[in-house]
């Protein structure tokens, strides 16, 4: 990454939070690195060195400021931009893949060699994958010590630690405190109640347009997979390890998650989902004033600033959604989503009551009333034809995509290759352009498509005076970019 000296110390005099997570500041005097916006006494130039990474700064020995908290910072903007490698293998990271399947498991997904991935890595962030991977166990631990009451020796291997000792060690060596002073700190604040359960602050550049992504996920939510109630967001998830459940509430500065996991290795993964899903790591500066700059645009602008992308904590959910989204109003479609839950989760649950004899821990978790995550691809594969409720070009184009997903040749993963992973949709019977462009946009974060064929994005351009035509709205669009995403999104909200 580029980085400007006298660019990057005017954000830190100015202590400008739009810069935090694109760089760190580390002080060579103290032996701390901080993020841009750190309220501490601006340091001299000449103590002051700039890194790429959180992993970079650490590994030149230098700890986190206990005041501004850098490895908190929001993710940077660019790996959601980004759809090269780097950016690619930055998403895979924070997923978790390095802790579950290592570095080798990362390159394969990749399609690289391990030497060549890490000087990919080295070059662009300071730091190769081990240590990226690193500096993420080290925040996630931080987390766990400081909002739950388990033992250190849980904590370590639920953050991805191969060893009591290399948590330890690890600890001192980011924060230069062991992990039982880190708790000491916490004062007298309670863990949150409930095994498994963790509140946590997620980050984001200002402004947020939080009522524009609740307006959009609630008319959308199906019931028992998520609801909007009283400002907070809730849903169920399907994590690597296991289930989980989260409530997002978004405040002034941060969204506040609380999290329960049937598995807390799923830590880092669900914090991940949650920040793709509010698209909390976007730069709405950036966006906007390319979006204001046009004078059709620039009134719905400065009335509802910071306008994001809702995207999805489950790409194969988001992709049946989009099937049974063609050419069908939302409610339409949520009616048919509803349907086809019920019979896969009715169809799951009889099974196990019969194979267990008995009452099952899924019918217990109905009866609760929880959220349970969406289908995965062998779920929907199991439903009977009558369990679906559509036409029968629509039955088979889902069952395509998951016998896609379930043999591995259909990839939807975090870290895809964008561009590989529309081809392939593509090549799927009952998928077509609107369809592959929309997951784009939604499951794997291009910021830069535009529905122009989507008859909602044509009714909102009509309202704003725009041209509504799909071949006109294209070529208007070409001054929107590189973010066509963020227009259709005002476009919906103009229709």
């Amino acid at each position: 990454m580029e980085m400007d000296f006298e660019r990057c110390y005017r954000a830190v005099d100015s202590r400008d939070q739009r810069f935090d997570g694109w760089f760190y500041t580390g002080v060579t005097s103290t032996g701390i690195y901080c993020r841009p916006s750190c309220p501490a006494i601006t340091p001299k130039r000449q103590n002051v060195r700039f890194f790429p990474s959180a992993a970079a700064a650490q590994g030149s020995g230098l700890r986190a400021c206990r005041r501004c908290r850098p490895d908190a910072a929001p993710g940077s903007p660019l790996w959601d931009v980004r759809a090269d490698v780097v950016g690619r293998a930055m998403r895979l990271i924070a997923d978790g893949v390095v802790d579950r399947d290592g570095v080798p498991g990362l390159a394969s997904r990749l399609g690289y060699t391990e030497r060549h991935l890490h000087r990919m890595l080295s070059a662009e962030m300071g730091a190769g994958p081990l240590a990226l991977a690193r500096a993420q166990r080290a925040q996630t631990a931080r987390i766990l010590i400081e909002t739950t009451d388990l033992a250190m020796a849980e904590i370590a291997f639920a953050a991805g630690f191969g060893s009591v000792r290399q948590f330890n060690d690890t600890l001192r060596e980011v924060y230069s405190d062991a992990p039982s002073d880190l708790r000491t700190a916490r004062g007298r604040q309670q863990a949150p109640a409930g095994a498994g359960t963790i509140a946590l602050r997620l980050a984001y550049r200002p402004p947020l347009h939080s009522r524009a992504l609740l307006d959009f996920l609630a008319v959308r939510a199906l019931p028992g997979v998520e609801e909007v109630r009283d400002g907070t967001y809730h849903r169920g998830l399907r994590l690597p390890h296991g289930t989980g459940q989260v409530a997002l509430t978004p405040t002034d500065g941060h969204v506040a998650a609380t999290l329960r996991l049937a598995d807390l290795r799923d830590l880092a993964p669900a914090v991940a989902r949650c920040r793709r899903l509010l698209d909390l790591d976007a730069d709405p500066a950036a966006i906007d004033a390319t979006l204001a700059a046009d004078p059709a645009l620039a009134p719905a602008v400065a009335a509802e600033p910071g306008i994001r992308v809702p995207r999805s904590v489950d790409a194969f959910e988001l992709a049946v959604r989009a099937i049974i989204g063609q050419q069908v109003s939302v409610r339409s479609a949520k009616t048919t989503l509803t349907r086809l839950l019920t019979a896969a989760h009715t169809r799951v649950d009889h099974e196990v009551i019969a194979t267990d004899d008995g009452v099952s821990g899924q019918q217990l978790h109905d009866q609760r009333g929880e959220l349970r995550g969406f289908l995965s691809a062998e779920e929907l594969l199991s439903v009977p034809d009558l369990g679906f409720g559509m036409p029968l070009g629509r039955r088979e184009a889902l069952r395509g995509l998951a016998r896609g997903v379930a043999e591995g040749s259909v990839d939807l993963a975090a870290g895809v290759d964008r561009g590989e992973a529309v081809r392939r949709l593509l090549a799927l019977p009952g998928i077509g352009p609107w369809t592959a462009n929309y997951l784009a946009m939604r499951a794997f974060g291009d910021p830069d498509v535009l529905l122009s064929s989507d008859l909602a994005v044509r009714r909102g351009a009509t309202a704003l005076g725009l041209p509504d035509t799909q071949k006109s709205l294209d070529r208007y669009a070409e001054r929107w970019r590189p973010w066509r995403s963020y227009a259709t999104i005002r476009l919906w909200r103009a229709a």
